[in-house]
């Protein structure tokens, strides 16, 4: 569980303004290299700030300074910069850090909301790569309103001295990335692109995880359907349907932006790092892959489904039919006895009433031997 350090300041808000406005009035979408702001007394949430830290050559420097402190000290430090990790932040929050950072104010708007498409995009000198998270949702059984897969997204901005993480869900946490890769000096010297590397990393790391569970319960399901008795109902299976659907839009769409990364040579990807996004890109294949043949799968399960319950009904319309001409012979039977003709045979006969019922019952068990050998009963 990812701790919150405080990193408040107190101080007053600019009224009656867009965030847009006071982004401008405070200098945001200033060019990376004029001269760093000074604090602007916000008012933020103390659990928004999940952690902050200058590293230099391959290490964390003490301390926990305040994102604005931390940027200045590593624009003093060669091969230094700051990582700020943040969770779902406030409008003031993401305002002060726009003006920290010179961050363009859409991108700060965007960073503020959630369920952004999986994509890598350039303002001015930060680069924006925005991710879905996704996390699998334990369950004892699957119902008509089970959650199986719990998403989310993660926006890193990637700066020339800086890389700023904004995380919108509970799924995705980046307090074991942070620790993993302070385990990696190698890493951490490339600078800001190892934490996209590593968050990147993680991500495809979970959407394996994720699948592999969600292909179990395709194969429960599996079973559950072809079982003798099966009770499976069609409910569950739309549910895992919309669960999976939900986990494509995390997976697929982050294929091309991340290819384009690691094959655009005019991006700021250092070449060392471009290795490790070739491999990045393809075990997000190998996970789209997977995603991919869950809707095949789904739809086999459900027509299969959909068939058995054809066959169910028409077991039910012939037994329907057996018993009814079991019945009808009865009716005849009795409705010919029962007409009380003065010429009838055996109808003055002393055993009549007794021979009746028991042409009733012979016809009746013969009817229903022949009714069992054919499968209808």
């Amino acid at each position: 569980m990812e701790v919150g350090v405080s990193g408040t300041r107190r101080g007053v808000r600019l009224p009656g303004l867009g965030l847009l406005a006071r982004l401008r009035l405070a200098g945001g979408g200033v060019a990376v290299g004029a001269r760093t702001p000074g604090p602007v007394a916000v008012r933020e949430n103390p659990h928004a700030v999940v952690d902050c830290a200058v590293y230099q050559q391959g290490r964390r420097l003490a301390g926990r300074p305040h994102y604005a402190d931390a940027y200045r000290a590593a624009r003093r430090r060669r091969g230094a910069f700051v990582w700020l990790g943040l969770h779902e932040p406030d409008e003031a929050l993401m305002a002060d850090v726009g003006q920290v950072f010179n961050l363009h104010p859409l991108t700060v708007e965007q960073a503020l909301t959630d369920g952004h498409r999986p994509t890598v995009e350039r303002h001015g000198d930060v680069t924006l790569l925005v991710l879905r998270t996704a996390r699998y949702v334990e369950h004892d059984a699957l119902t008509e309103t089970s959650e199986v897969v719990d998403t989310g997204d993660v926006m890193i901005l990637i700066g020339d001295r800086f890389v700023v993480t904004v995380r919108h869900g509970s799924a995705g946490a980046l307090a074991d990335v942070r620790a993993a890769l302070e385990r990696r000096p190698p890493m951490l010297t490339l600078g800001p692109w190892a934490v996209a590397h590593t968050v990147c990393d993680q991500m495809v790391r979970l959407y394996l995880d994720v699948a592999g569970h969600v292909e179990t319960d395709l194969e429960h399901l599996e079973e559950i359907t072809f079982a003798r008795e099966a009770r499976l109902d069609m409910q569950q299976i739309y549910q895992l349907k919309r669960e999976v659907v939900e986990f494509k839009r995390a997976v697929l769409p982050l294929q091309a932006p991340l290819r384009d990364l690691a094959e655009d040579a005019d991006s700021d990807l250092p070449a060392p790092l471009r290795h490790y996004f070739t491999d990045l890109t393809g075990r997000l294949s190998r996970a789209v892959d997977r995603v991919a043949g869950f809707d095949e799968l789904i739809n086999s399960i459900m027509q299969a489904r959909l068939a058995q319950v054809a066959v169910d009904q028409n077991n039910d319309m012939r037994k329907i039919a057996s018993w009814a001409a079991i019945a009808a012979a009865q009716t005849a039977i009795a409705g010919i006895y029962g007409m009380n003709f003065t010429h009838m045979p055996e109808l003055h006969w002393r055993y009549g009433y007794l021979g009746a019922l028991g042409l009733m019952a012979f016809s009746a068990l013969v009817l229903h031997r022949l009714f069992r050998r054919s499968g209808w009963l």
